[in-house]
């Protein structure tokens, strides 16, 4: 039996991770049951509790928010209306019977769905060669995938009805159905991806398949008990759709990082007692090194993300409430239930060496093996040539940041989605037959019931100078309507542009700030505003920028202080800042290098909105900043180990990002295989969040880290613990021969924790 190490404890007060691992150490089956439990529980609360989805209110922002607010009070809002498109086969001339009489059928049958609002008189194109019959469902825009499913049945059942033509159906509704239909395909192909690489990964770190399992089952039932709690948290702030992505994207990067490292830590110290400690007293070792640096580093992913709420954004918030959950929960998961499982897999292992010995078999002893020859080879440069590395290192970083200084920030729209999903390839054949339907501006109008007449004379006044924009759609008469109590009036006009397109924004502007002003802007008391989806997405763009400063400022500040409270050195903090920034801008310039151009289009398969989607850019420094401290805990941890051990600095430095390579390259290799997968799904946002977050990770952990990190720190010397006095005073008490904890109540690594049965 092994022996229980000395008490290190004796006079220094244990830190919370160190009594959690403790119990459970000591109590392993009550921490495992007790963790599948609290799972179950927390998937059985979430789905009775079901998920509070996000309404149109929720999603609106500026002046397009306002007008869509104010279309609402007197029910012209913007509704979801689905086009049943009837043309004829390839090649070949439309049968009029046979398109009249499935327009009637269709028409006939809308009519009887309770989701339907109305079914207006078919149009029929320039060429005579399509008809489209309009269907407006009932309810906002937001309900509209869920309404429209009855709607496809029925046009599935014309379609067999009338086998002379072709009949389609497109819109607002059913490409967002397709959307999320692709969304959950996508998900299962990056799981399908991501799980093997993982095993492997882990495979070549461990050597054992009991050991691969750990972190992989730990991570899934943190992603599973996270989605219960992401659904009672919709109560409080409604989900978008895109929290689920963030559990899984996340959950299984952090899950399996943090009990990689961990595991890591467990070994070591399992062979660095050689037998003399028990494996409660192994694994609680563990925990008072891997285990703190685990807290800190989840503590700052988390308060990084919360930085996202300051953002005042229905989807960023769905975003940082889906991340929040699942690193608290992988968190947790590694500092209970892990050393429980690691104690009871190191009993059994225990209890087979002793039979082996009975058995007069030699058992093989855990030997803490140095780093290879790569890793070395890969130091050398910052080791033997700390200001060259760092220069050169940091130049070739600002090249890659270059790019991003010509960054075009847009709202992807309809237009940029995958043509996989069928109703976006029956819109594309609607705007090749009716082009003029691509874009709608509507043009709201606020008023005393008085004054509707002034307000519709001055609407039709708007519509001629429209009508005479080269940037604008043609139309026969203007499509002008009013609210019951005369207060609301509106006007729609179109556009034959892209969306995401220049001219379609140009459009926006020349209706804001020359039409309006000069018609509806010269009467009195009226509240005016002009939404759509290319309004939407302009003042999405616009809030987001005006809310950046304050995110990235609370972004950068607690990073700092999250930073100096792990290390106590205020040079720490700085340098942490200061190379996060370095890695997310050379990351970002590497996105716009892609994604902005066309040159990679067929490479990772994706239509170039000529810019990069609003969102990732915020996304990125959030999500990389909180990451990022994985590695920079974890790393510097264990030079500050090292230091406080009496070990020079310098050779601290050096023998600290040794020890942590190969941990560090894994945990990289997992997260960079997570992110890396979401480039070949076929949403272009998630596709640009995929990668930049992957080229991040990997320029993070193999640049930052093994360049730029160790120069940096090797230059500074003693400086970088600077204000603390630790390190200095654990080196006057190595040269005075003394051990023992630090005066600043820290304790030195490898000193055996004492576990009692």
């Amino acid at each position: 039996m092994a022996a229980r190490g000395p008490d290190m404890g004796r006079g220094t007060r244990r830190s919370m991770t160190v009594r959690v691992a403790r119990w459970s150490a000591l109590h392993p089956w009550r921490a495992i049951v007790g963790w599948f439990v609290f799972v179950v529980l927390c998937l059985g609360v979430g789905i009775t509790a079901g998920m509070n989805q996000a309404t149109s209110e929720d999603f609106r922002v500026g002046e397009a928010g306002r007008a869509e607010a104010l279309a609402a009070e007197g029910d012209l809002q913007i509704k979801p209306l689905e086009q049943i498109l009837i043309s004829a086969e390839p090649g070949r001339r439309l049968d009029g019977r046979a398109a009249d009489a499935a327009v009637a059928d269709v028409t006939r049958r809308m009519k009887a769905l309770p989701e339907v609002a109305e079914v207006e008189a078919p149009v029929r194109s320039e060429d005579g060669r399509v008809v489209r019959v309009p269907v407006t469902l009932k309810g906002p825009e937001q309900e509209g995938k869920k309404n429209v499913v009855p709607l496809q049945a029925v046009t599935e059942k014309v379609k067999k009805a009338h086998p002379d033509v072709v009949v389609e159906e497109t819109g607002a509704a059913s490409v967002s159905k397709g959307v999320n239909d692709q969304r959950g395909k996508d998900l299962a192909f990056s799981e399908a991806i991501t799980l093997p690489v993982t095993l492997i990964t882990l495979a070549l770190v461990f050597g054992s398949v009991l050991m691969v399992g750990v972190p992989l089952l730990l991570a899934v039932t943190s992603i599973m008990a996270t989605m219960g709690l992401a659904m009672l948290a919709s109560h409080l702030l409604p989900d978008t759709g895109v929290g689920m992505n963030m559990i899984l994207l996340i959950g299984m990067a952090v899950g399996v990082d943090y009990t990689l490292f961990y595991l890591k830590r467990e070994r070591e110290e399992r062979a660095r007692a050689g037998g003399r400690l028990s494996v409660e007293a192994q694994v609680e070792a563990a925990a008072a090194t891997a285990g703190r640096a685990i807290v800190v580093s989840g503590l700052a992913v988390i308060v990084s993300t919360a930085a996202l709420y300051l953002a005042g954004d229905v989807i960023f918030d769905s975003l940082a409430t889906g991340t929040v959950l699942v690193v608290a929960v992988a968190v947790i998961s590694s500092v209970t239930v892990l050393p429980a499982m690691l104690v009871k897999f190191g009993q059994r292992a225990e209890r087979r060496a002793e039979k082996r010995r009975a058995r007069g078999r030699t058992v093989k002893a855990d030997v803490e093996k140095k780093p290879g020859r790569v890793w070395n080879a890969l130091l050398a440069p910052a080791r033997k040539h700390p200001v060259a590395t760092l220069c050169v290192s940091v130049l070739v970083m600002l090249g890659l940041a270059l790019p991003a200084a010509t960054i075009k920030l847009k709202d992807p729209a309809r237009d940029s989605f995958s043509r996989e999903i069928p109703a976006m390839q029956g819109y594309d054949r609607l705007l090749h037959a009716f082009p003029d339907l691509r874009i709608r501006y509507q043009v709201v109008v606020g008023s005393e019931p008085g004054q509707r007449d002034q307000v519709v004379g001055a609407l039709r006044e708007l519509d001629r100078k429209a009508a005479a924009d080269p940037l604008l759609a043609r139309h026969d008469r203007p499509v002008i309507k009013t609210s019951a109590d005369g207060r609301v009036s509106t006007l729609d006009l179109g556009s034959r542009h892209a969306t995401y397109s220049d001219e379609a924004v140009d459009a926006l502007d020349h209706i804001r700030d020359d039409y309006l002003p000069a018609t509806v802007g010269k009467l009195d008391g009226v509240e005016t505003g002009v939404s759509g989806d290319v309004p939407r997405g302009v003042d999405y763009v616009d809030h987001q920028n005006e809310k950046l400063p304050l995110v990235l400022g609370l972004l950068l500040l607690m990073t700092f202080a999250m930073t100096v409270y792990a290390f106590r050195s205020v040079v720490l903090g700085l340098l942490g800042i200061g190379l996060n920034l370095l890695s997310a801008a050379s990351a970002l310039g590497l996105l716009v290098l892609v994604f902005q151009g066309e040159w990679a289009e067929d490479l990772l398969s994706f239509v170039s909105l000529h810019g990069i989607s609003s969102r990732v850019p915020l996304f990125l420094f959030v999500i990389l900043f909180g990451l990022s401290m994985d590695y920079q805990v974890f790393v510097v941890s264990r030079i500050r180990e090292a230091a406080l051990n009496g070990v020079p600095t310098r050779q601290a430095v050096i023998d600290g990002i040794a020890a942590s390579a190969k941990v560090v390259t894994s945990a990289a290799i997992v997260m960079v295989t997570v992110f890396a997968s979401f480039v070949m799904l076929h949403i272009l946002e998630m596709k640009q969040m995929g990668f930049v977050l992957a080229v991040a990770v990997l320029l993070d952990a193999f640049v930052i880290r093994v360049m730029i990190l160790p120069a940096a720190l090797l230059l500074l010397g003693r400086a970088t613990w600077w204000p603390s006095k630790a390190v200095r005073r654990a080196e006057e008490r190595i040269a005075r021969g003394v051990a023992g904890p630090t005066a600043d109540g820290e304790t030195p690594a490898g000193e055996p924790l004492r576990a009692g049965r």
